[in-house]
């Protein structure tokens, strides 16, 4: 009587199973339609709508007026990358700082400069560098004594300087970083009122460009030089 009884019982978990299955197949997922024709509406049966910069750029002025907030806020955008190249291998998370042909803010960046040469020590002193000094400063950095935003160095003293590169890390002088070289004002205009940005969790880019109150096109040009600056860590070999 039992056998019977888990006999039948799987007969009838089974025909449900099928039963379950049939209704899946018969399922049809209409396509999503383009635009909506109400003001009220179930957002999953729609595209999601997509504007050109100059349109959103619009968009949020409008909706700052409609929700009465700071006119000055910053405007800020979530770039997603894909990373993914051959042979399941990706490119590296990268962070880079660019110059916008419009700033937003007052802000200053602190800029230590690495030089023995004299003249060089003048040049960036009168350029707005926080610190300047030579193999003298590497004790006080590794104890942190001192605190600042960027370092630059001219090459000849960077063999002196290898005992910073793990403290540094990426603030270490690098040419692919425009923080190593011989012109010392250029470097220090770029660190002292550059944007910084970097690859958070391997893809997301997360950065202010703008302020709301500024005109669109000087927005959309502080847009359009970031995403410039990000193409140039595309690797050749991905096309």
């Amino acid at each position: 009587l039992f056998s019977s009884c888990l006999r039948n019982a799987k007969k009838g978990s089974q025909k449900a199973k099928q039963e379950e299955a049939k209704k899946k197949k018969g399922i049809i997922r209409r396509p999503l339609m383009s635009k909506p024709v109400d003001d009220v509406y179930l957002t999953w049966l729609y595209k999601r709508p997509s504007y050109n910069v100059e349109e959103a750029v619009g968009m949020l002025k409008k909706f700052q007026e409609l929700d009465f907030t700071h006119p000055k806020q910053y405007v800020y955008i979530n770039v997603f990358l894909d990373t993914a190249l051959q042979k399941k291998k990706k490119v590296d998370p990268f962070a880079s700082t660019v110059l916008l042909p419009h700033r937003f803010t007052d802000e200053v960046n602190k800029v230590l400069v690495f030089t023995e040469n004299e003249q060089e020590a003048e040049i960036a002193r009168e350029n707005g560098a926080a610190v300047v000094g030579g193999v003298e400063l590497i004790k006080w950095i590794l104890e942190d004594e001192i605190q600042v935003d960027s370092y630059v160095a001219v090459p000849a003293i960077m063999p002196k300087l290898i005992p910073l590169r793990n403290k540094l890390r990426r603030k270490y002088p690098s040419t692919k970083r425009n923080s190593l070289g011989h012109d010392i004002p250029k470097m220090l205009q770029l660190f002292r009122e550059g944007l910084e940005y970097t690859v958070e969790d391997e893809r997301l880019i997360k950065t202010r460009i703008a302020r709301l109150d500024m005109p669109t096109e000087q927005i959309v040009a502080n847009l359009k030089t970031i995403l410039e600056d990000i193409c140039k860590f595309k690797p050749s070999s991905s096309g």
